[in-house]
This record gives C-alpha cells, structure tokens and sequence, in this order.
C-alpha cells in the first residue's frame, strides 16, 4: 500500500501533517479519516482500518488536527468547532486534487466531528462512526477535578493519556454549546454506529442515542470486548472489516474493465501484515478475503492458505460441474458437498515411478437426492471434468514479472 505523507492548511492556516494511503491498483473512491480526542492520524486502529480500505481501491486520507501529532499550531487554542473545520478543510484540499471524499470515518470526538461536518461536505455518501459520543461535551469528563480550576483560572494543564495538555475555559464552552441531535437528523447520508459495549470511555448509551436520532439507512454493529482505542488488532480488523463490507453497498465503486488475457479480471493480494503473513485478496467489484499462515508457521490463522485456497477452488469447481450436469438432465440431486484435503506423498505411492513428492488433493463427493447407482456413478466421473481438476492434473505455465519501481 503507497502512502504519501502531505500537508495541507487547517481552519486558521496552519500547515496539518497527513497521510494519503492509496491504493495498490486503481482508485476507485476516496475516505476521510478522523482520530480521537488528543490522538493522532498513526493510531493502530486508523493505520489497519485505512490499510484494509485502500486494498479495496479506497484512498484514505488522514491528517493531524491542529496542534496534535505533526500538525502545526496550539492544541490549548482549538476547540471541537475548529476540528469540524479541519475536516472540512481536509475535504477540499482532497476536492483540489479530484479525490473529493465520498465516506467519513470518525474515531470518538472524532467521531462526533464527521457527524457534525458531513452536512457540509456535498461529496459525502456515508459516514462511520468508532466509540463516538453523542454529546461532544462528553469528553469534559476527561478532565475530572481540573474542570473546576478551568472555570475559575481559564484553562489547567490535565493528562490525558499520560501527557500533559493545556485545556482553556473557551474549549469547555466551544463543546457545551455543540449539540448533534439536529445534525444527526438531518444527515441523509448512510449511516454505520460502532461501539463496544464495554467501552468506560465513552459509553455504550452514545451509540444508542446517535442511531435513535438518524434516520435510515443506519446500521449498529457492536465491538464487542473491543476497548475505546480499539488497541487490539483483532478488533481494529473487525472494525475494518465491518467499514468496508458495509461502505461498498453505499459507495459508487467503478472497476475498470478486466485487461486483455483476463476474462475474470484480475485478483489482487496485497500484504496486509508486514510483520506476519496476512493477506488481503481482492477478487473483482465485491469480493474480498484474508489469506494466511497458521499460528504454528508464524502466521495469525486469520485466513486460509494458498493451499486452502487450491482446494476450495477445487472443491467448488467440483461441486458446480456436477450440478451443472445434473441440472441438465433433470436428475434428482437435492444437494452436493465437496471434502477436499492436501497433503504431499512420495510419487511412488501415486504410481508414477518417481522418488520425488508431489500434491495430492483427495476430494469426497457427497451427493444427496435419489439417485441411482448409474446416475452416481456417472457425477463421479463428471467430476473428474472440473476445469480446475484438468489445470492441477496438467503442467500450467505461469508467467512473473517484476513491475516497475514505485
């Protein structure tokens, strides 16, 4: 996945730091990421989840606010208005550069801040929501016993996250006197809510009062035993998960047409785990999966592996050529299932004469329906037919090129 790191102007000029995650093959859509409160842009969570989109064709863009992070200016001279500012900001230097955002994802204040600007942003299909407060004013209970030495001195230093940050009194209004209920209903825009319900940051409660006040299409799905930051990568790749699955149904993603030579289009595998094995595969317009490597050979048992991936090819070109010969000759097949295991044996043991190993795919064909014996008999050669079969039976040639330096 090729990142570019860029900056842009914030609401008041000042230069924000940012990162444009795009994708390995054609772009096909454009997101805007915003972090949490006092986060920044390279949380966890936003690096998987903008990883996980740009591997379905969507460029991620996400930035700093001012004051945080690599961006430029005060974070004691910023308030919730003027990260609603930002993002619009960040909308229209990816507008300038014909990648105007068509889906906001949000990560608490975050959250609420995309909820806030996606009225204002006309290119906006879709907005998602991690850990979001309903209330802005929510995070003031970060602040605890400094609220007080704000409203009498104007602002107090206060830890969040174990740094120190300068909170003024005009922060605590700026947030009090932002209500989302109005822009909520007004949103028409899809509309994804994910919370867990665990969460002791901000509470499950926000998750039920955002979905109440949209209208549809909304959608809630819960992040189960998942903490506020999402710091677990099992969780950030079901969040990820879950915002693409979801983005493609509302987003316009226009594939270019499959190349010469390729009739199915092509399928891409981009690494997704640099330090393990994870793949995200990519097959055409809609269709997405994990490949691995099991726990013990280093891998994360996230997907299956290539050669788990052989014999499902296998086992469905198998069980779609039986059917397809069934269906012809109106045969009463009620159902099929195909058990396909891999393993590697000594050629001798395949009669072949020879002491080298070689793969051996054993398929067990189930055939249910009221078949006769004649009738059985003949699927099981049928499927001996599977295109895949005669591609593993036969030599295939495969063709690698090293593409150009990026």
């Amino acid at each position: 996945m090729p990142t570019e790191r860029l900056t842009f102007p914030g609401h008041d000029g000042q230069s924000l730091a940012a990162r444009l995650d795009l994708p390995d093959g054609p772009h096909l859509a454009t997101a805007l990421f915003a972090h949490c409160f006092t986060c920044s842009k390279d949380i966890p969570a936003a690096r998987r989840i903008s990883a996980r989109l740009a591997a379905m064709g969507i460029a991620v863009l996400r930035f700093d606010f001012t004051g945080l992070g690599h961006s430029d200016g005060e974070f004691e001279n910023t308030n919730f208005s003027s990260n609603v500012a930002d993002l619009a900001a960040a909308a229209a230097h990816l507008s300038a550069r014909n990648m105007s955002p068509s889906l906001l994802i949000g990560h608490s204040l975050g959250g609420a801040a995309v909820l806030r600007a996606a009225n204002d942003i006309a290119s906006v299909k879709a907005v998602a929501t991690i850990g979001a407060p309903f209330d802005p004013e929510h995070v003031t209970h970060n602040f605890g016993a400094q609220l007080d030495q704000i409203k009498q001195d104007g602002s107090a230093e206060v830890s969040l996250g174990g740094r120190p940050f300068l909170i003024r009194q005009s922060f605590v209004d700026d947030v009090s006197a932002s209500k989302l209920g109005p822009a909520i209903g007004k949103l028409k825009r899809a509309l994804l809510v994910m919370h867990a319900p665990k969460d002791d940051v901000v509470g499950i409660e926000n998750a039920a009062e955002i979905f109440a006040a949209a209208k549809h299409p909304k959608s809630f799905v819960t992040l189960d035993n998942a903490d506020h930051l999402i710091t677990r990568a099992e969780d950030a790749e079901y969040a990820a998960d879950v915002i693409t699955t979801w983005a493609a149904r509302y987003l316009t993603l226009c594939h270019p047409a499959p190349p010469p030579g390729a009739p199915e289009g092509v399928v891409r595998v981009s690494e997704a785990d640099a330090e393990g094995f994870l793949q995200d595969v990519n097959a055409g317009p809609k269709h997405h999966t994990l490949a691995d490597e099991p726990l013990a050979y280093g891998g994360t048992n996230r997907g299956m592996t290539p050669y788990g991936f052989l014999a499902a090819g296998l086992g469905a070109c198998t069980s779609m050529t039986v059917r397809m010969y069934a269906r012809r000759r109106n045969w009463p097949l009620e159902h099929i299932w195909v058990d396909v295991s891999h393993d590697k044996v000594h050629a001798r043991d395949a009669e072949t004469g020879s002491q080298s190993k070689i793969d051996t795919f054993k398929r067990v064909l189930h055939l249910c329906g009221p078949l006769d014996q004649d009738q059985r008999a003949k699927l099981l050669e049928i499927a001996d037919k599977c295109p895949v079969h005669r591609t593993l039976e036969q030599s295939s040639h495969v063709v690698t090129e090293l593409a150009p330096a990026s």
